[in-house]
């Protein structure tokens, strides 16, 4: 059974424990960084009881599962329907493309996102995020089946990204990088062997002020986990507690422009005056996030076995 551990500040100090319905059971192990957890007291939580949980959730304050001494990795263009939105054929999509996140964008699962005042193409993406069990320092081949040797659990990730910064300047790493643009968790989700088999029928939904936006299952997925697990241990090494994103549907506020409006943009235009008409064109789309907004995103298995539990985010001028 899927075990949900969360981090949380009490009494001003940073723990790990474990969530049974509205409760927390603590643990005893050192709540300073997510390797030391996956390290040393992955078996305690898998071990914790209901009878031991003698903290509300609602009378703590929550803390992203996923330190900032961690690596934040993620997978682009990754899912087929937002590959199909974005003008692209999926069949064509020949590599697996691969950037980082600053850690210190990293949020708590109900924190507000900071819109910075030269942003106007503020968008979201819903993401399942892979945390990392063990050290990968060689190249290696991982099979589909052996992802629970490998990953130490799931948590929820959206991926705030500026567009008018990502896309006129190609800065993926600059554009989805700015302080609060990283909302994990608020569950960080162990998963056993048979149940990392199910992550096919995660359902990834995000809504904005209450209005549906992404709504896709998992399994949509270009470039599974242990192919990008596999790629990624042959280019550098990988640690406890290390985050992947792995991608996101479709339903972002950013759109491909037409067949026509890209031959133009292509073939007549200067780059700094598509660019231009790119953010002209773009502050006028109502789906792109105002500050007052507010986010919520959810993963889940339908039959509710596998909970990834809730954001709930809203977005304020910074």
């Amino acid at each position: 059974m899927a075990v949900k551990v969360v981090r949380y500040s009490h009494a001003g100090e940073p723990h790990w424990g474990v969530v049974h319905d509205r409760r927390i059971a603590p643990l005893l192990c050192d709540g300073a960084s997510t390797a030391d957890f996956v390290t040393n007291g992955l078996e305690a939580a898998w071990r914790s009881t209901p009878g031991e949980a003698t903290l509300a959730l609602d009378g703590v304050t929550l803390l992203p599962p996923v330190t900032p001494d961690r690596q934040f990795l993620c997978q682009g263009i990754n899912y087929a329907s937002h590959v199909r939105e974005s003008g692209m054929d999926p069949d064509k999509i020949g590599f697996n493309t691969l950037f980082t996140k600053a850690p210190s964008c990293l949020a708590a699962a109900d924190a507000d996102v900071l819109r910075p005042g030269h942003v106007h193409l503020l968008d979201y993406e819903i993401e399942l995020g892979l945390v990392v069990r063990k050290p990968l320092t060689g190249a290696l081949r991982v099979g589909p089946e052996q992802l629970h040797e490998f990953l130490a659990g799931v948590t929820i990730v959206n991926d705030i990204s500026a567009r008018d910064v990502q896309l006129p300047q190609a800065q993926f790493y600059k554009g989805k990088s700015y302080r609060s643009f990283g909302p994990v968790g608020p569950f960080l989700v162990l998963l056993n062997a048979e149940e990392w088999a199910r992550w096919p029928e995660l359902r990834m939904r995000l809504h904005v002020n209450g209005q549906p936006r992404q709504d896709t299952y998992c399994g949509d997925m270009i470039f599974k986990p242990h192919q990008t697990l596999t790629e990624l241990s042959a280019l550098h090494d990988l640690q406890p507690g290390d985050l992947i994103a792995t991608g996101t549907p479709a339903g972002c506020a950013a759109r491909a422009p037409g067949k026509l409006a890209t031959w133009v943009f292509r073939h007549v235009l200067s780059e700094r005056t598509k660019w231009q008409l790119f953010i002209k064109k773009g502050r006028s789309n109502p789906a792109y996030l105002q500050p007052g907004d507010i986010m919520t995103a959810s993963i889940r298995t339908d039959d509710g076995a596998i909970e990834l539990g809730e954001q709930r985010n809203r977005v304020v001028s910074a």
